[in-house]
């Protein structure tokens, strides 16, 4: 039930066919004020006026974005469902048919110009700077649709990975040679709420966990430090489930060999041929591998992905 002092403002509101052509775009879709102003062909302090009017009858509402203001058109209470009938009743106006269509060009004329947009940029896209846009963010989500399932880190490294599958997984356990290493994921791990991981001190070559008790394992820049890659591919599918998949990231074969000293690397990455025959020769069925992705910073190393998966 609405006060006689607001009903008589609403119907003063409502009583302006340029308001109620604003009320029409606004049910539509939420437009700027330059929008508005372009569409009807109206200058700025006039559609604000009418703008602030509608706001204060509680018809409009509007959010700021930087220093733009978005308005839409408020749909539930009294006052908007009297003004609704009252856009309903007049929906075939030529005026809402006009302002409609010139909406639509509006739209089609945003649509062009994002094309030509990206039409242009296209050819250098991948090197620009883009909010939001990194790898770690594409990891993350992709990771959302990991299942939820048991998981093995072998060689964790930083352990970024290990807390990312941690978000998804049903468990996770760690196993790295560094104690060090450990510690600081258990850190980290509780610093997120994360208790799902377990850690194990171990060498991937002589892993002490128990055979078939995993449904992924992954080996992620861990393979080039092990003495014996084969051997630690042989763990890895002795403690997989049958039917369990490996993830193997790595580098591709190069010839930096400042890496064996400066970074305890054993081998100089793999050929694709080779890590394919690996995981074929430790008995990995459906193995693949592809070229992934290639550091942009000298000396361009590119990272490998290969999967297999243990047979039934």
């Amino acid at each position: 039930m609405m006060e006689l002092a607001s009903t008589s403002r609403l119907l003063k509101a409502l009583a302006d066919e340029t308001r109620l052509r604003i009320l029409n775009l606004l049910t539509r879709e939420e437009l700027t004020g330059t929008d508005l102003m372009e569409i009807l062909n109206m200058g700025q302090s006039r559609i604000s006026t009418h703008l602030t009017l509608l706001k204060e009858v509680g018809l409009v509402t509007d959010r700021r974005a930087g220093r733009r203001s978005f308005y839409s058109r408020i749909t539930s209470g009294p006052a908007a469902e009297f003004a609704g009938q009252v856009l309903e009743e007049n929906d075939g106006s030529s005026e809402f048919a006009a302002d409609r269509s010139a909406l639509e060009e509006l739209s089609n004329r945003r649509k062009h110009d994002s094309r030509s947009y990206f039409d242009r940029v296209a050819a250098t896209f991948g090197e620009q700077i883009l909010p939001g846009r990194t790898w770690e963010g594409l990891c993350r989500a992709l990771i959302q649709l990991a299942p939820r399932a048991r998981y093995a880190d072998l060689g964790i490294g930083d352990g970024l990975l290990t807390m990312m599958l941690a978000e998804v997984a049903e468990s996770v356990t760690a196993v790295d040679i560094s104690p060090k290493m450990l510690d600081l994921l258990k850190q980290r791990a509780k610093a997120k709420g994360l208790a799902n991981i377990e850690t194990v001190e171990g060498d991937i070559e002589a892993l002490p966990l128990p055979e078939a008790s995993f449904d992924v394992v992954v080996l992620s820049q861990a393979l080039h430090h092990a003495i014996a890659p084969e051997q630690a591919l042989v763990e890895a599918v002795r403690i997989l489930r049958p039917g369990g998949r490996l993830l193997v990231i790595d580098l591709l074969a190069h010839t930096e060999e400042w890496v064996l000293d400066k970074l305890q690397h054993r081998h100089l990455g793999f050929s694709e041929s080779a890590l394919r025959g690996l995981l074929e020769e430790v008995g990995l069925e459906a193995a693949t591998v592809q070229r992934a992705a290639r550091d942009p910073h000298p000396p361009h190393f590119m990272t490998l992905v290969a999967t297999g998966t243990k047979p039934q």
